[in-house]
């Protein structure tokens, strides 16, 4: 009935009102994903991920997940520490960091004053099925390559990982040691792609390679190359610093974080961000850009990102009709 659907949507749209902002650090759960260009992209907030009021409602339940699996592990007589809201955090520098799901100090049968890092993760039933067939490294390997992370970070030489199966609350325990030299080598390149100020290749070129289809930054990358976001990330005068800040060039400063989200009047599409030609432009810290064949200067004293991004054809085109109402009346071009 209509009147049961409303209160699905009411739910709904309660989460999706409420979506996080992009996380300021790279994320270490991400250190074994298949795709530079993805990570940088992600990293630079160049696509920020709207997600569904079912897919928030998910992410809540893995987060209540964690708690509960705490709560049966200290059942065992395992005793944990920085769990939940505590969480202990592993900071590798140039914007590399990830919070643990809990530190066991001991209990653990068989290893009892072992510590071991927890790590918590939550399957269906054919990803658990193929889970307890072939391991974590073979199965999971971004967990794998996340947890390697956290021990080389943490100083903590082995990880209890555990899973459970949402649909029929199986558990799957596994122990997985380090391998520092294979960590390091995850991390360095986590680094070394924060740091870039260039963007990276496609995996493919093909617009139909699977891994391709199935990446929500599909649309960028195949089709428009032209970035929806306009923040200090996307700036070209925004560069990433080493002890994890953001500097700006414009305003020789240190950028805060809460005030990169929005950026100021200043913001100049990075030249990776776009698809067009960039030449040189005669007024300092702006862009001008080719588009349509026509000289685009991008910035304060041109065409804000904004109208840009939202009507590049128009700015191209800026006949004395749009110059007379953005001039006299302060009017912005929109899509």
């Amino acid at each position: 009935m209509e009147s049961e659907q409303k209160i699905i949507e009411r739910i709904e749209s309660s989460y999706e009102e409420k979506q996080e902002p992009p996380r300021p650090h790279m994320g270490l759960s991400q250190v074994g994903h298949h795709c530079d260009r993805y990570l940088w992209l992600n990293f630079r907030w160049a696509y920020v991920e709207k997600f569904s009021g079912r897919v928030l409602r998910l992410f809540e339940r893995g987060h209540n997940e964690e708690r509960k699996i705490v709560k049966l592990l200290k059942r065992a007589g395992l005793v944990i520490e920085f769990a939940g809201h505590l969480q202990f955090k592993v900071d590798f520098g140039s914007h590399v960091s990830g919070s643990l799901d809990g530190i066991i100090k001991y209990g653990v049968p068989g290893d009892v004053m072992s510590r071991y890092i927890l790590e918590v993760k939550t399957h269906n039933t054919k990803s658990f099925s193929k889970l307890k067939k072939e391991g974590v490294k073979e199965s999971k390997p971004m967990h794998y390559r996340q947890v390697q992370s956290y021990m080389l970070g943490s100083k903590i030489d082995r990880c209890l990982y555990v899973a459970i199966c949402k649909d029929n609350d199986e558990l799957y325990i596994e122990t997985i040691m380090l391998n520092a030299e294979s960590a390091q080598i995850g991390v360095n390149k986590m680094k070394s792609i924060a740091m870039s100020e260039y963007l990276p290749p496609k995996i493919s070129e093909s617009s139909s390679w699977f891994e391709c289809k199935m990446c929500s930054m599909h649309e960028f990358c195949h089709k428009t190359r032209l970035t929806k976001e306009v923040n200090c990330r996307t700036c070209e005068h925004s560069k990433p610093q080493k002890d994890s800040t953001f500097f700006c060039s414009k305003h020789n400063d240190v950028i805060p974080v809460d005030f990169q989200y929005k950026g100021c009047d200043y913001h100049s599409i990075h030249k990776d961000l776009t698809p067009w030609e960039t030449v040189p432009s005669d007024i300092e810290h702006h862009n001008t850009f080719i588009i349509d064949g026509n000289k685009v200067l991008n910035g304060k004293r041109g065409f804000s990102s904004h109208e840009i991004i939202a009507n590049p054809g128009a700015c191209s085109k800026n006949d004395q009709f749009t110059k007379d109402l953005r001039n006299h009346f302060d009017a912005k071009v929109t899509g």
